[in-house]
C-alpha cells in the first residue's frame, strides 16, 4: 500500500530580537559613548563564541560544559540588554537540569535562533548612536 501526502505545511520559525534600549542607555550613561561601545562590541564577540561552543557542547551531549557556558551567556546578555535572550538560555539550563531531551532540544533550537537575531539586531543598531 502506498500512501501520499496531499498537503505538507513547513513551519518557518523566526524569533523576534529584543533589547533593551533602557539597560543599554544607562551603559551609556555609565561608561560614556565609547566605553559603552566598546563593552557592547566586546560583549557581542564573546556572545558570538558562546553560541558556537554551546552548540559544540549541545551536539556532543556534554551538558556540564554546556550549563556552565550558558549561565556565562546569560551574564553577558544581561550586561547588554538581551533580557530574553537570557531568559532563554536560563529556560535551557531547567531543561538540562530536569533531564528533559525533548525540551532540551526545542529550546535549544530557540536560543539558537534568538541569539542570531538578538546579535543581528545589535550589529545593525550599532550604526546608529546607543
Amino acid at each position: 500500500m502506498v500512501s501520499t501526502v496531499a498537503n505538507i505545511s513547513q513551519i518557518t520559525q523566526f524569533e523576534t530580537a529584543s533589547l533593551d534600549h533602557e539597560q543599554l542607555g544607562t551603559l551609556y550613561n555609565q561608561l560614556g559613548a565609547i566605553g559603552a561601545e566598546d563593552v557592547v562590541r566586546r560583549a557581542m564577540e564573546e556572545l558570538a563564541l558562546r553560541l558556537h561552543e554551546a552548540e559544540g557542547y549541545y551536539l556532543a551531549g556534554e551538558r556540564h560544559k554546556l550549563r556552565k557556558g550558558l549561565r556565562t551567556l546569560t551574564a553577558i546578555a544581561e550586561q547588554i540588554g538581551m533580557q530574553k535572550l537570557a531568559h532563554v538560555a536560563t529556560d535551557v539550563i531547567t531543561c538540562i537540569d530536569r533531564n528533559e531531551d525533548t525540551a532540551l532540544a526545542a529550546t535549544f533550537s530557540r536560543l539558537v535562533r534568538l541569539g542570531e537575531t538578538s546579535l543581528t539586531a545589535l550589529w545593525d543598531l550599532q550604526d546608529f548612536t546607543i
